[in-house]
């Protein structure tokens, strides 16, 4: 599945216009490196995404068809890290 589909599906960017944007403004890393808005995700791979003075790491658990349920977010990403970024 494409990250930018993914990321609007498990909602850690709601909107997939957004997710292109984050993604092309290089706020988005996949495994480590930079990743465009069509880069493949599987399940285990690790997405830093950095919006705003906070950036979250989250590990792809599920690949959903459709979006996914606010109470159930948790099945779809699992995040691992939130860090503020203080830019002094």
């Amino acid at each position: 599945m494409r990250l930018d589909k993914y990321l609007q599906l498990s909602g850690i960017i709601p909107r997939r216009t957004r997710a292109q944007e984050a993604c092309s403004r290089g706020y988005v890393e996949l495994n480590g490196r930079a990743a465009r808005p069509a880069a493949a995700v599987a399940v285990g791979d690790r997405i830093t995404v950095r919006l705003g003075r906070r950036q979250s790491q989250y590990e792809v658990l599920m690949i959903p068809d459709r979006p996914v349920p606010k109470a159930n977010r948790q099945d779809a990403a699992r995040l691992v890290e939130t860090t503020v970024i203080n830019e002094d």
